[in-house]
């Protein structure tokens, strides 16, 4: 599978990933670069996943991917999952902004989608 680096190591970025997911999921919205928005999209849709699927297996793994941040997984599995019960992927959307002012880069919102499917 390829992704992106990001100009970090590899234990860095996971961390900023698991914290970029746990912030969408607790916040719904988010604002950052456009290259690290879609690259949380991922993990986003795999939490929600791993809640749509209920189980204790997918409830370990999205603790694991989240550092044992249960208010997350719990907001997953109880409030999200629901919601997206009838939709099956696409949990997340890109809304572009303008460029940072300091290195030009991309600025957007990644916000959770409503719940029904159109």
């Amino acid at each position: 599978m390829a992704y992106r680096k990001l100009g970090r190591t590899n234990k860095h970025r996971r961390s900023m990933l698991a914290n970029l997911t746990r912030d969408i999921i607790m916040y719904e919205r988010i604002e950052t670069t456009e290259t690290r928005a879609k690259e949380v999209r991922k993990f986003v849709d795999k939490m929600i996943s791993y809640g749509k699927d209920g189980s204790l297996v997918a409830r370990r793994k999205a603790l694991a991917f989240l550092h044992n941040d249960t208010q997350a997984v719990k907001k997953v599995f109880d409030d999200l999952a629901p919601r997206y019960a009838k939709r099956n992927g696409g949990y997340t959307r890109i809304l572009k902004l303008t460029e940072r002012r300091g290195d030009d880069a991309l600025t957007v919102i990644l916000e959770l989608v409503e719940g029904d499917a159109k």
